[in-house]
């Protein structure tokens, strides 16, 4: 006689199995954005990492506990991540990318295609894994941990590099909030080309923010509008690793040339479909000026959650182990970022 068939579980018993992982990485992201209100520098989402990994260290050593937050740990990661990509939408206008001008987007789109073109072929001649490649490539050529999070759903990346990924680029970061702003003034910079500067070769909204409010007020002003449209940036690249991971995941299961290919809409993630809409509502007038700062910081918040449940899933043996290949390749393209941005500036002259 067969087996009965297993009771499929109720909705409310698997929301109730996923509450203490959620209420662990909630709570977390609570200590970690404090953290990052202290010290903007750092900010909430790599303090939220490093709570996460840390934290998760002690759970492992207790027999069942880590096993007890999984299902909550994922949803936080996965489900909360993309939620706040869709809100970054809401900081948007589409007419913002008219204000920035002619002379900051040829910048803009320089850096980002030398920088993912530089993650591709260097990432392959250090031996760094593909989807590490992504994760850092993509921080470092639009917007560090806001990139990351958009990514990261598309390419199913493992908490373990999500982890370094972002470890590899807020070093970067702080180095990038250091010496920067002396470096412009000892080139002669202006305030709105220092402004495009730091919203081009710096990664982090929060980075860019400290690095230009040293330089002035008018640089931190110009800085944020490029750092904003430089996240748009984010869209096409989703798009494109989609149809990657897609013809992938069609190679691994034997699928040939001939095979028809899936439709748009399981290609494009709801995420940044919402994410798009979200901004187009905004660019017609129809999100209230008021609503801005409070979505601008529930997404944060929610980046924050996510990554410090990425942080709690993080195996740190098997990030020890990922070697010092992906900070050197974090650093090479820092570099090329950096030196792109002023030969740029330098060539289309936006003083």
């Amino acid at each position: 006689m067969a087996p009965p068939a297993p009771r499929p579980v109720r909705p409310v018993a698997r929301w109730r199995d996923r509450l203490p992982g959620l209420g662990v990485a909630v709570s977390l992201a609570v200590v970690a954005a404090l953290v990052g209100t202290a010290l903007p520098v750092v900010g909430g989402p790599v303090s939220g990492v490093v709570l996460g990994v840390l934290v998760g260290a002690l759970l492992r050593r207790r027999t069942g506990a880590a096993e007890a937050l999984a299902p909550g740990v994922a949803v936080a990661s996965r489900l909360v991540l993309q939620v706040a990509v869709v809100l970054l939408g809401a900081r948007l206008s589409l007419a913002q990318v008219a204000e920035v001008g002619r002379s900051s987007l040829p910048v803009m789109l320089g850096t980002v295609v030398l920088c993912l073109v530089g993650a591709a072929v260097l990432g392959r001649l250090l031996g760094v894994h593909g989807e590490l490649r992504a994760l850092i490539g993509t921080g470092t050529a639009i917007c560090g941990a806001s990139a990351i999070a958009a990514v990261t759903p598309v390419v199913r990346a493992s908490g373990t590099n999500v982890a370094y990924a972002l470890s590899t680029i807020f070093a970067f970061n702080l180095a990038a909030v250091v010496v920067f702003p002396p470096l412009g003034q000892l080139l002669g910079m202006g305030q709105e080309v220092f402004g495009l500067f730091a919203g081009t070769a710096v990664n982090d909204t929060s980075s860019v923010v400290a690095a230009a409010t040293t330089y002035g007020a008018t640089a931190a002003d110009h800085a944020v509008v490029v750092k904003l449209v430089r996240t748009l940036l984010i869209i096409p690249i989703v798009v494109g690793l989609s149809l990657l991971v897609a013809r992938r995941d069609r190679r691994a299961t034997g699928a040939d040339g001939g095979t028809a290919r899936p439709p748009v809409r399981r290609l494009v993630p709801w995420f940044l479909v919402g994410f798009l809409l979200l901004a187009t509502v905004n660019s017609l007038g129809l999100v209230p000026g008021t609503w801005h700062g409070p979505l601008a910081t529930t997404a944060g918040f929610l980046i924050t959650v996510a990554l410090t449940a990425i942080g709690l899933s993080t195996d740190v043996p098997a990030l020890r182990a990922a070697g010092l290949r992906p900070p050197l390749l974090g650093g090479m393209l820092w570099l090329l970022v950096t030196l792109s941005a002023l030969a740029l500036i330098a060539v289309t002259d936006p003083a």
